[in-house]
């Protein structure tokens, strides 16, 4: 059954590419879609799914372990959303039927990367099915030729790269020093407190490569032109869900609930996290495109969850978890607003539309939502992931951390209102011309992400209450 989260985008991948004449990528896009909202309804079935470790075989030589629990759930359910929306942004953005048709198959080499990513219960199942998300996003960058976005993904492989032998060489040195991969065993070798130098080291490389596949400062470079230069559901793919699942999810699974580590590391984590917090703040102020004003905030938003990954107290990894769904779901809002902007006008710069987005009045009141719960309004989700990750900071002592972090919201919001104002708020100096209207499914998408920032706002108090997420396997 679990199996399935990994094989069903893999199986449906092969049938599209076989040599049927009715597969299209008007039959693509609807057999994706339906795979896609499954994938967001089954976590939400949480009594049926059986939870724990399953043995999962592909093929006679490859076999290993998955693992489900209440933290695997909520990162399916979270993929699921964002990589629905990505296939609908990309309906109305992508110009010729085989382009998008292979978009649809990129998108199910990543699905599939990143479901087993999630489900891996051993670090170097991990560290491969991560790989595999990265290779397909390379293509996915690239897609549209543009010399920017070629830049960009450029930038990314070689950062990509040198992760890659950081994690590589922490992996060689976890099998010197526990003998085994999986999560259980190294777990047990920390416990145990043998080669205790050996794992500390091995802990440090994995959180060097870590750092670069997280895109934090100062490992930040390749994230603007990425988010910013990449075709728009690329946009909202990357910023969403790829880039957290391939570096912030990790970091969350390992340095949480599988390595034992110093203090000092806690204490980088969380130096690396409020560095990113502020300098990308700070960056942000001086975009004047709306992309990569986006892509600063959302290194910002990382440093909110890498933050509290380093204070590593239950309530605050429960707000890391929490602000990890809210920066997926909100960011991707904030970039299909992007893109209905740019889709409409033709340019994402403020100074080239400003005052221009009033004609998009769906656009401009689901952009709000998108920004209020960023910067942590109530009743918007995000204002219960911060406050729950600054009363955790609060708790643990870290006064000045928590106290920075409280500030920087503020900044977020006068960013966002900034941009607010001049897109949608004021009156334009021009009329614009007869641009077409953006493709329906965007506003759809508008609405459904609006919908379910503001509904996880006023319903988290009633989930929590009722045991709804059960974390307490995944705390140590």
């Amino acid at each position: 059954m679990v199996s399935l989260f990994i094989l069903a985008p893999f199986i449906l991948l092969l049938a599209l590419n076989l040599p049927f004449k009715f597969i299209n990528a008007k039959a693509a896009f609807w057999l994706s879609a339906v795979l896609f909202l499954i994938q967001i309804l089954l976590p939400l079935l949480d009594p049926w799914l059986p939870l724990g470790n399953h043995s999962a075989a592909f093929g006679h030589f490859f076999k290993f372990t998955l693992c489900l629990d209440s933290l695997a759930l909520i990162m399916l359910f979270t993929i699921g959303i964002v990589v629905f929306i990505s296939l609908l942004v990309a309906r109305g953005t992508i110009t010729t039927s085989k382009r998008y048709f292979n978009f649809i198959n990129l998108l199910l080499v990543s699905l599939t990367g990143m479901n087993a990513a999630v489900l891996s219960a051993d670090i170097f199942s991990l560290y491969v099915f991560v790989e595999i998300t990265a290779v397909a996003v390379f293509v996915l960058m690239a897609i549209e030729k543009n010399r920017f976005a070629i830049e960009g993904t450029f930038k990314y492989l070689v950062l990509s790269m040198i992760a890659s032998i950081f994690i590589l060489s922490s992996i060689a040195f976890f099998i010197l020093a526990a003998g085994e991969v999986s999560f259980a065993g190294i777990h047990s070798a920390f416990l145990a407190g043998t080669n205790i130098i050996l794992l500390n080291f091995a802990a440090g490389l994995f959180l060097c490569g870590i750092f670069i596949k997280c895109g934090v400062v100062p490992f930040h470079g390749w994230v603007p032109d990425a988010y910013s230069e990449a075709q728009s559901a690329v946009s909202v793919l990357l910023a969403g869900i790829i880039t957290k699942i391939t570096g912030v999810y990790v970091l969350m699974r390992l340095f949480i609930s599988v390595f034992i580590v110093k203090s000092s590391f806690q204490d980088l984590i969380m130096l690396i996290g409020i560095i990113s917090i502020v300098f990308a703040a700070l960056a942000a102020f001086r975009q004047d495109n709306i992309k990569r004003l986006l892509a600063y905030s959302s290194i910002s938003q990382v440093g909110y969850i890498v933050l509290a990954i380093g204070c590593a107290t239950p309530l605050a990894v429960l707000g890391a978890i929490l602000h990890f769904f809210n920066h997926a779901v909100s960011k991707s809002l904030l970039f299909v607003n992007a893109a209905s902007l740019e889709k409409k006008f033709g340019s994402s710069d403020i100074s080239i539309i400003t005052g221009l987005g009033n004609q998009l009045p769906v656009t401009g009141v689901t952009s709000l939502a998108g920004l209020f719960s960023v910067a942590g309004i109530p009743p918007f989700i995000g204002f219960w992931s911060k406050l729950i990750i600054i009363i955790a900071l609060f708790n643990a002592q870290r006064f000045v951390y928590g106290g920075i972090a409280l500030l920087i919201s503020v900044l977020t919001l006068a960013y966002f209102l900034y941009m607010q104002r001049n897109v949608f708020l004021i009156k334009a100096a021009s009329v614009a011309g007869d641009s077409p209207e953006p493709f329906f499914g965007l506003k759809f998408c508008e609405i459904l992400l609006a919908a379910i920032i503001v509904g996880a706002g006023l319903g988290l108090p009633f989930i929590l209450k009722s045991g709804f997420l059960q974390l307490n396997g995944f705390l140590h």
